[in-house]
C-alpha cells in the first residue's frame, strides 16, 4: 500500500531523482507549492524503484562466468541497469500513470479497487514496493510469461510441500534466469531441470553434463556437473516438492510457511547452492515474483 503522506510531495523531477535522492529530500522541499505535479514525481519516483529492482534482481538471477567480474565491471553494469531503468520509466500508460491515479483517488478520498491477494502476499507487503495493473506488462513481459508458464505446476507442488507456490516459481526463475538460461542437453535441447538439481548416486534417471560456476573455498570456479533431466517441467517441479518433502535437510525450509527470506535461508543453510549470497539473492526474486503475480490480478481482476 502507497503511504498517505505521498500526495503532499512535489515537484516534477526526473525519474532518476529516486535513484540520486531516495529519501524524497527534493521533493518534500518544494512540497506546498504544486500537489498535482508532487503526485506526478511521486508516481515516477517509485516507478524508477521499481524498475531498477527489476533489472537488480533478473542481473542476479543470470549465470555469471566469474572470469571477468571484478569492481569495474560490477559497476558498469551497476550504471547500465540505472540508465535501462531510467529508459523504461515515465511511458504513458505505464505503471507510474496508475500510481498518479491511486495518490489521486486517496487525496480526494475515494476508495482503490480491491483484489484478491497473490499467495504469500504479505512477504511483498512487507518489502514495500509498489504494485499496480498493468505492471506486467510494463515492468516484464518475459517474466510474465514465465509466471504464468509454470503456474500450474507451481501450485500442485504447494499442495505436495506446503510451500507457498510464488516462492518454488520465483526460485525456478532464479536457478533458469527467468528461463533464459536453462540447463540443456548434450544435443540442445532443454533438461526442463528449473531448480538446479544436480544428479547424484541414487538418481537413476537422465541426465544433463555442463559446465557450471560453483562457489569453492570462497572463490567462484568453473567445474563439470551434472544434473537432473526431466521429460516435462511439470516433472521438474514434481521432484524439487519430493526432495523437500523427503529429505530431512529441509525441514527448515518446510517449516518457513509464508516467510520468504526463512525460505531462501533454509536453503542456503541446507547447502542446496555453493553461493554465500544465494539467499538474499532468491528472497529479492521472490518479492518481485510477488509483486508481478499482484500487479497481474489487478489487471485482470476476474482472474483471481
Amino acid at each position: 500500500m502507497l503511504p498517505a503522506a505521498l500526495p503532499k510531495l512535489a515537484s516534477r523531477s526526473s525519474a532518476l531523482d529516486a535513484l540520486h535522492d531516495p529519501t524524497g529530500s527534493a521533493l518534500r522541499a518544494r512540497a506546498s507549492s504544486d500537489p498535482t505535479a508532487a503526485i506526478q514525481a511521486a508516481a515516477k519516483q517509485f516507478e524508477a524503484m521499481f524498475m531498477q529492482q527489476l533489472m537488480k534482481s533478473m542481473r542476479e538471477s543470470s549465470l555469471a562466468s566469474g572470469m571477468l567480474d571484478n569492481a569495474g565491471t560490477k559497476m558498469g553494469t551497476e550504471m547500465l541497469d540505472t540508465e535501462f531503468a531510467n529508459k523504461m520509466t515515465g511511458l504513458r500508460g505505464g505503471l507510474g500513470d496508475l500510481i498518479a491515479r491511486q495518490l489521486e483517488r486517496q487525496m480526494t478520498g475515494a476508495a482503490p479497487a480491491t483484489t484478491a491477494p497473490a499467495t504469500a502476499l504479505p512477504a511483498a507487503a512487507a518489502a514495500g514496493a509498489p504494485v499496480n495493473g498493468t505492471a506486467a506488462a510494463n515492468a516484464g513481459p518475459a517474466a510474465q510469461a514465465f509466471l504464468r508458464q509454470h503456474e500450474q505446476a507451481a501450485r500442485a507442488a504447494q499442495a505436495q510441500t506446503g510451500i507457498p507456490a510464488a516462492f518454488m516459481v520465483a526460485q525456478a526463475a532464479h536457478e533458469s534466469g527467468w528461463g533464459r538460461h536453462e540447463i540443456r542437453n548434450a544435443d540442445g535441447s532443454s533438461s526442463h531441470n528449473l531448480f538446479g538439481i544436480k544428479a547424484g548416486p541414487g538418481w537413476q534417471g537422465a541426465v544433463a553434463q555442463v559446465t557450471t560456476t560453483e562457489v569453492i573455498n570462497g572463490q567462484p570456479r568453473k567445474v563439470v556437473a551434472k544434473f537432473r533431466a526431466y521429460a516435462s517441467y511439470d516433472d521438474s517441479f514434481r521432484d524439487f516438492a519430493h526432495l523437500m518433502k523427503s529429505d530431512p535437510r529441509y525441514a527448515q525450509v518446510m517449516a518457513a510457511g509464508n516467510n520468504a527470506q526463512g525460505f531462501a535461508q533454509g536453503l542456503q543453510r541446507a547447502g542446496y547452492a555453493t553461493d554465500p549470497a544465494y539467499a538474499a539473492k532468491l528472497t529479492r526474486v521472490i518479492n518481485t515474483t510477488l509483486r508481478l503475480q499482484q500487479a497481474a490480478l489487478q489487471a485482470s481482476p476476474s482472474l483471481a
